[in-house]
């Protein structure tokens, strides 16, 4: 089975910039969702401080400092309360999903997942044996899945269904009203699970408190994995630490297949986690606003092409602009990377049509890269 997984078109755009810059090129790249900033100085200084003490194997959902300290995260930013006993630790969020899907898939066992979508979600499902399915969300609804698309697609096969929010790629939000909406579907369905990764709650544009589907729909709460993790809102990509807060059966066997595959998460990641999650939170609100003038300054660029249109994103940090006159992603994507910027053609999220654009760099480079692909697109027209 393994050998019908397709590698993540993300990094193969990213290695291809690699391998350009290496022979001289002048690539502007802008593939990956990784932020650019260093980690907070206190986690620095809790791993400095920590790697000259020996480091031993710790329990396979991790460490219980770090699994109170994402307890607490949760409660004081979305007021949220789980039990010890209902949050497992892994090597980021990533990996947590994946084993939630290799703990209850079945072969054949339908995993709804919204298009457009993080690019690793549908081959996952498929590695684990499932099937995924794919609503289309376009533009016109916000990217976001409506509970008309989401009852259209369960069927008796069905067994999860992913949100996110924010969006990667599309950066939307749901608001509570929305969520709420939602469970009333799934309310019917009640053997389905929620995945509600939440990556990207730190990481937004919008007024107001974050809504997660587990504060919207408490009833549903024994069915929701919560997914979060500090690589993106701490900048902390490498260090490879997320969490999934559930009912204990799941954790349970999460935690089991953890044991088996990797035994455990980095001790000394585990440790600068917990420094990120009860250290000084000042950082949060100021890295988000360096994304906002990021985001708007990309945006401006953009604007100026007759070839784009490009929606204004809630969260996270890229821009997913549509192209106009029915062109093939990909082949403009290429087309991108011959003229010295580099992009995630829209097809890898389940939309073509459309390119993914990081803002997770320098606003001199991301304008720069804006231009070219203005550019690079008038030529083509």
């Amino acid at each position: 089975m393994s050998s019908s997984i397709a590698p993540s078109p993300i990094l193969a755009m990213a290695r291809r910039a690699a391998a350009l810059r290496a022979k001289g090129r002048d690539i502007v790249d802008l593939t990956l969702g990784e932020p650019d900033f260093a980690p907070p100085a206190h986690v620095a200084e809790a791993a400095r401080a920590a790697a000259g003490q020996p480091l031993g194997y710790t329990p396979a959902n991790g460490i219980p400092a770090l699994r109170a300290a994402a307890r607490r995260a949760l409660m004081r930013d979305r007021g949220l309360g789980y039990g010890d006993n209902e949050v497992a630790i892994g090597c980021g969020a990533k990996q947590v999903i994946f084993n939630a899907f290799l703990a209850t898939i079945r072969p054949g066992d339908e995993v709804i997942i919204p298009a457009p979508y993080w690019a690793s979600y549908p081959e996952m499902v498929r590695l684990c044996g499932g099937v995924p399915v794919i609503p289309p969300c376009p533009a016109e609804d916000g990217f976001r899945l409506s509970p008309a698309a989401l009852a259209a697609a369960m069927t008796p096969r069905s067994r999860w269904v992913v949100l996110n929010a924010p969006g990667n790629p599309s950066g939307a939000l749901y608001a509570e009203q929305e969520l709420a909406a939602l469970a009333a579907v799934l309310r019917a369905h009640p053997g389905v699970l929620i995945l509600s990764d939440e990556i990207y709650a730190h990481i937004r544009y919008r007024p107001g408190p974050f809504a997660s589907i587990a504060a919207a729909a408490p009833e549903l709460r024994d069915r929701i994995l919560l997914v979060d993790g500090v690589s993106k809102a701490y900048a902390m990509t490498g260090w490879r630490v997320g969490w999934g807060f559930g009912a204990t059966p799941l954790i349970a066997r999460i935690a089991a297949i953890q044991s088996q595959n990797c035994t455990q998460t980095a001790t000394l990641s585990q440790i600068a986690a917990v420094a990120a999650l009860d250290g000084p939170q000042d950082g949060l609100a100021e890295r988000c606003a360096t994304y906002r003038v990021r985001r708007d300054a990309g945006l401006a660029v953009l604007d100026s092409s007759t070839a784009l249109e490009t929606p204004v994103p809630d969260g996270a940090f890229y821009l997913f602009p549509r192209l106009r006159g029915d062109q093939d992603d990909v082949a403009v994507a290429d087309a991108l990377l011959e003229a010295g910027v580099a992009t995630v053609p829209g097809s890898a999220f389940g939309a073509p049509g459309h390119l993914r654009l990081s803002f997770a760099t320098e606003t001199k480079v991301l304008r720069e890269g804006c231009r070219r692909i203005v550019a690079a697109l008038a030529r083509r027209r």
